[in-house]
């Protein structure tokens, strides 16, 4: 976090720095004595975080707000103050928050946690990367493995948690929370075919189809035991995608 502490006073200014870096020592800090400083210094660089002096012998803190909040639209601003009145007016003015002097480390560590904070959730999350062309990208317990297309034989649904396994042809299996409506977009225009409400598989490795309970019919996949049902409404679809 980038933080500028703007104040006339050089012991306050020097005391504030000194429980900001007891506080957060990996903090980069910049300070400004007066007013026209400040304002240099906001349009020279950008900022996380303002300490701002109400009273700086120049001009009042509520300017270099205004100021700040032009430039850098999401900067924090905290007023520093010996006035306990300007708590209240601090928040009239959109300012995030404020410490009264002389400052107790205590709470100059509480607004730094809270600005720390506030500023992790308006940063925007990193841009998803989409796996490689005929890869798939499959994540559990945090490890992300990336499979190809080929090596997947079906998924299905697991019992009533909604969370998928996906089987591969060497006998991997992978749980995910991903729904199976997600692979079908995903796979489908790539050879994969969905055969009942929890299942997905891929065509060309279907071993044999058949009648299976109450009038229905089943599969087996190439490799695996396990019979799959086909739903009634999808068996038509299914012959015309194998060409039978």
């Amino acid at each position: 976090m980038k933080i500028a502490v703007i104040d006339d006073e050089k012991y306050s200014r020097e005391e504030l720095i000194h429980q900001i870096r007891q506080s957060r020592p990996d903090t980069v800090i910049q300070e400004a004595f007066s007013g026209a400083q400040a304002m240099q210094l906001l349009e020279r660089e950008p900022f996380d975080l303002l300490f701002v002096d109400i009273h700086l012998g120049d001009m009042m803190g509520t300017t270099i707000a205004s100021l700040a909040r032009k430039l850098s639209p999401h900067v924090q601003i905290v007023f520093a103050t010996a006035y306990p009145e300007y708590g209240v007016k601090a928040f009239e003015l959109g300012v995030d928050n404020y410490i009264l002097k002389p400052f107790d480390p205590e709470r100059v560590a509480q607004v730094l946690a809270q600005c720390a904070e506030a500023a992790e959730r308006r940063r925007p999350a990193p841009p998803v990367e989409e796996a490689p062309v005929g890869r798939i990208a499959v994540t559990v317990n945090r490890h992300t493995t990336l499979l190809d297309m080929e090596r997947i034989v079906y998924i299905e649904t697991s019992g009533t948690d909604r969370h998928c396994i996906l089987h591969t042809v060497d006998k991997s299996s992978y749980s995910t929370t991903v729904p199976l409506g997600t692979y079908e977009t995903q796979l489908s225009p790539h050879g994969f075919f969905r055969i009942h409400k929890t299942c997905l598989v891929q065509l060309k490795l279907i071993r044999d189809i058949f009648p299976w309970s109450n009038s229905g019919f089943g599969l087996h996949m190439q490799g695996f035991s396990a019979v799959l049902p086909i739903g009634r409404e999808r068996v038509k679809r299914l012959r015309e995608r194998l060409r039978l």
